[in-house]
């Protein structure tokens, strides 16, 4: 299961949708998460690999 910021990502979700499952993060921000990781929007959260999550938790510190 995905975890970022101490938060459980649903894992049957696409990542768009995934990263709003963290407080604060919207549609738009989830958008912005992905495009600047360079992770589709439509990829499934189990099929990110450890590197792509890790980009995410990068990133979603960056903003």
């Amino acid at each position: 299961m995905a975890r970022i910021a101490g938060i459980n990502i649903p894992p049957h979700q696409h990542a768009e949708i995934g990263l709003t499952a963290i407080f604060g993060i919207g549609r738009t921000r989830a958008r912005q998460i992905c495009e600047a990781s360079g992770i589709e929007y439509s990829k499934k959260v189990k099929d990110l690999t450890d590197a792509e999550l890790e980009k995410f938790a990068n990133r979603f510190l960056s903003f």
